[in-house]
């Protein structure tokens, strides 16, 4: 098999895998309150049980650092997978409080390293095709999203129980997930997936370096998990709406998030991350202000439409920063840089979670706002040193060395 053949089934296979961690994420959190209500979990308790699927997933996420330095990610990603899937249907299968607390832990420590390895996975399949696709993954995140919401909304409109709702979607891409696994690219040269890379590739001012991106991605998914865990409590409890239209935020998220990635791509080669990361940021602040200022239920949709054209370009250009600025080093660089996607889960959570107890929802959706403006300040670090311009000059240049797969029919 040559090599643009392996790069190109490599691309599609792991665009199928971002797609399935897509629809997995989004039948959990848009059901929250249909969980909520199944085991009798309290509005106190819940943050704590939200905090603790992101607090295992980074405590996997930093063991997976370790673990690529002696298998390749393809290994950890393709096993990874299932068990995520299977935590999913635990979650619908259980009648007790210990039930759900284990599923939501197995779920945890699974997708730190499902999410660690298939970005180290995307990271270095981009430098391979020497031009921006990162998006292009993510955006088949997002149209994971779009499908899993659209898939919990019909669960709520049917009055489905959560098992019920879940086995269709498990019986369906849990072996497909594994078919496609075979087709997985582990670049060589690319990132530090051997020990010795792995032992000479992260310099001593690393974490110094790498701090400025993990402060954005924190913030980006502080914005990302008040969308994703309050969006449908907060449509049905502060803006009067029904369970089933509560679960259309995200979905419509997902949808703008989907489009803005889809595009995102030529918009970086075009005008370089910093700006288009620039751009993001203001659109995402403006998304939460409309949101805490809502009348109702249409106008807060048009707050989370915005938040997903503005958030959507944030966290895959962070990822690609990384793997630009430690190009030895990069399975390293994006272990750690994914705890932060965890931290962000973690305190946002809880804290919209703890204002809108304490004062308002409303005024907890002020938080974030100014949270994702933080960007704007650590912008430079998505392209202003020459390590940091691939995708933009350096792409066209080395356009012509590059493995094009993108011609071959199979885009993400």
């Amino acid at each position: 098999m040559t090599d643009d053949v392996r790069l190109r089934r490599g691309r599609g296979a792991l665009g199928f895998s971002f797609f399935v961690q897509g629809v997995t994420f989004a039948l959990l959190v848009t059901r929250i309150p249909a969980i909520q209500d199944r085991y009798g979990i309290s509005d106190g308790l819940l943050p704590a049980f939200l905090a603790a699927v992101p607090v295992l997933a980074g405590v996997s996420s930093v063991a997976t650092e370790h673990l690529v330095k002696r298998v390749a990610p393809s290994v950890v990603l393709r096993w990874a997978q299932p068990v995520v899937l299977l935590a999913l249907l635990g979650v619908g299968a259980g009648s007790r409080m210990w039930h759900v607390a284990v599923a939501l832990g197995v779920f945890g420590l699974a997708v730190g390293a499902l999410d660690a390895s298939m970005n180290m996975l995307g990271v270095s399949l981009q430098r391979a095709y020497g031009r921006s696709i990162m998006l292009g993954f993510h955006a088949a995140y997002s149209l994971g999203g779009i499908v899993g919401a659209s898939a919990a909304w019909a669960g709520a409109h049917w009055h489905l129980e959560l098992f019920t709702g879940y086995l269709p979607a498990v019986v369906l891409l849990l072996p497909s997930a594994l078919a496609a696994s075979r087709y997985y690219a582990d670049v060589k040269g690319a990132g530090d997936g051997d020990a010795e890379a792995g032992r000479q590739g992260w310099p001593e001012r690393g974490g110094r370096l790498l701090l400025p991106l993990c402060l954005v991605m924190a913030c980006a998914y502080i914005g990302d998990s008040t969308v994703a865990n309050w969006s449908a409590k907060y449509l049905q409890d502060v803006l009067g709406s029904s369970e089933q239209l509560s679960t259309v935020p995200y979905n419509v998220y997902m949808v703008t998030t989907l489009v803005g990635r889809a595009v995102g791509d030529l918009g970086v080669r075009r005008f370089g991350a910093a700006a288009v990361v620039r751009c993001g940021a203001v659109v995402a602040a403006g998304g939460f202000a409309v949101v805490a200022a809502a009348p109702g239920a249409w106008t807060g949709m048009l707050g989370f439409t915005l938040l997903g054209i503005g958030l959507c370009v944030i966290v895959p250009q962070t990822f690609a920063a990384a793997g630009r600025l430690f190009p030895n080093a990069s399975d390293t660089a994006v272990a750690r840089l994914n705890i932060f996607n965890y931290v962000g889960f973690l305190i946002g959570s809880p804290l919209v979670g703890g204002i809108g107890d304490a004062w308002n929802y409303r005024g907890a959706m002020l938080v974030p706002m100014a949270l994702v403006l933080v960007t704007l300040v650590h912008a430079r670090s998505f392209g202003t040193a020459d390590a940091a311009r691939y995708g933009v000059r350096h792409e066209r240049r080395a356009g012509d060395r590059a493995v094009d797969v993108g011609r071959g029919g199979n885009e993400v």
